[in-house]
């Protein structure tokens, strides 16, 4: 193995060099993903028509928590792997590793039983109209068959990234990402399956992608890699991957909550058309949003690496390097979105009542997104070293405490305009958390850097 590969260069090697090495697969996969998700929303708007795009926006709560539990798993399990492979603890790496597959298996299984049997049900609670239930219905019926493969697709990417092959877990989304670009247009326009097309597409992209990831774990040149002992639930495994996991769970669960009450709002106090709205401005801030997370990825193994390490300082510049291009990359999106609303909006649809909700919601919903870079490195920074009470809060401060309450209110007092005024003052406010808690936090890695300092000269 080249060392390149070894994760043991995330301890001496250039810091700007190795965020760059590790990120940048992370950003283009995600960004791949996230353009998919467009195209998508595309194809199916011109394809199968606005009440199409408005169900999409309906099946998202169930899209979050299912990713809520894959981070619960796969984010988990990353940043301990990341730490073990730091402290050189190699058998625990591989431990990590089979326990991973097996917590996926068991919730993927449990979370598509549970959400099949009660399918219509939670559609209408999650904001289904008669008309948008029928496509809502089709769409996730599809995905909830193959949810297992979805979870063990996440999770082993992840896995890919901390074990110290960045470029393969690259190469992995962007084989999801090809074959669903391929097969949705065939799918939705050749063969007429409409959303189930773009559901099934979805899916076969990532049963390919899965057999990609797990040829690299089954070869025995891989650094960790598949043994037949490995597959055994460990009660102190399962606790630290659920510790750490826990922040990204609560983020993306309680992003499912804020979704549904959204489209409740939106369907109270507009129509269908402003679920779908709400449908293209997710996507859009979504592109965004989704290559800042692949920077923190790229910063994970970084931060985990050399906090096992003790290598205090390290850990610092990771740090402050990745919250400036998290802002940066946020900050384009806030450009895009004031100086060119109706243009990205006219993408994915020819209805003009369309177009004009969602130019008036994407003008008013990002008007403070430069901040949410900065919110989201720090709220990976302290997944990646463990610790799990900080990122907890970070992940349900924005939502839960702030966003939440203030959806009920706003829309009360300026109807659908309320909904979209209620997510900036939420980043604010959230914003402001998190620098106090950053801080508290730097302060101390500073001081522990310093005292290993003296400790090293004294010797």
């Amino acid at each position: 193995m080249s060392n390149n590969q070894s994760p043991l260069v995330l301890g001496y090697g250039n810091i700007g060099k190795l965020l760059w090495q590790y990120s940048v697969p992370s950003i283009i996969a995600m960004v791949a993903t996230s353009l998919y998700n467009i195209v998508d929303s595309i194809f199916i708007g011109h394809g199968v028509g606005p009440m199409a795009l408005a169900a999409l926006s309906i099946s998202f709560p169930f899209m979050n928590l299912g990713a809520a539990f894959g981070s619960l798993i796969g984010v988990g399990g990353a940043a301990i792997m990341s730490v073990r492979l730091g402290a050189k603890d190699y058998r625990s790496a591989e431990e990590i590793l089979g326990n991973l597959v097996l917590l996926n298996i068991i919730t993927g299984i449990f979370f598509s039983l549970v959400c099949l049997l009660f399918l219509d049900s939670i559609l209408l609670f999650f904001g289904a109209s008669a008309e948008t239930l029928p496509y809502a219905r089709s769409f996730m019926r599809i995905l909830l068959y193959g949810n297992v493969i979805t979870h063990l697709y996440f999770g082993l990417n992840g896995m890919l990234r901390s074990s110290g092959y960045p470029h393969k877990a690259m190469i992995t989304a962007l084989i999801s990402v090809v074959i669903n670009i391929m097969l949705a247009p065939l799918f939705i326009f050749v063969f007429k399956w409409g959303i189930e097309g773009a559901a099934l597409a979805t899916l076969l992209a990532q049963v390919f992608a899965l057999l990609y990831e797990a040829l690299h774990f089954f070869s025995k040149k891989s650094y960790i890699h598949f043994k037949l002992n490995i597959f055994v639930l460990k009660k102190n495994i399962v606790k630290d991957i659920i510790s750490i996991g826990i922040a990204p769970f609560l983020l993306n669960a309680g992003g499912s909550i804020i979704v549904i009450i959204i489209n409740r709002s939106l369907l109270l106090y507009g129509s269908d058309l402003a679920v779908g709205a709400y449908g293209i401005i997710v996507r859009l801030a979504t592109l965004f949003v989704m290559i800042v997370l692949g920077l923190t990825q790229g910063m994970q193994p970084i931060v985990g690496y050399n906090y096992g390490a003790k290598q205090y300082d390290r850990v610092l510049k990771t740090f402050k390097y990745t919250v400036i291009w998290a802002v940066c990359i946020t900050t384009v999106g806030f450009l895009l979105g004031e100086l060119f609303p109706r243009y990205m909006a006219s993408m994915f649809t020819t209805d003009e009542e369309l177009i004009r909700l969602s130019k008036e919601g994407l003008q008013i919903s990002v008007i403070l997104f430069p901040i949410v870079g900065f919110q989201m490195v720090v709220s990976q920074f302290f997944q990646s070293i463990g610790r799990a009470k900080e990122a907890v809060f970070l992940s349900v401060s924005r939502q839960i405490l702030f966003l939440l309450p203030l959806l009920f209110i706003f829309p009360y007092f300026w109807g659908t305009k309320g909904v979209w005024i209620s997510m900036p003052v939420s980043d604010f406010l959230a914003t402001i958390v998190a620098i106090i808690l950053i801080v508290r936090q730097l302060n101390k890695l500073k001081k522990q850097d310093e005292n290993l300092e003296n400790n090293t000269f004294e010797k």
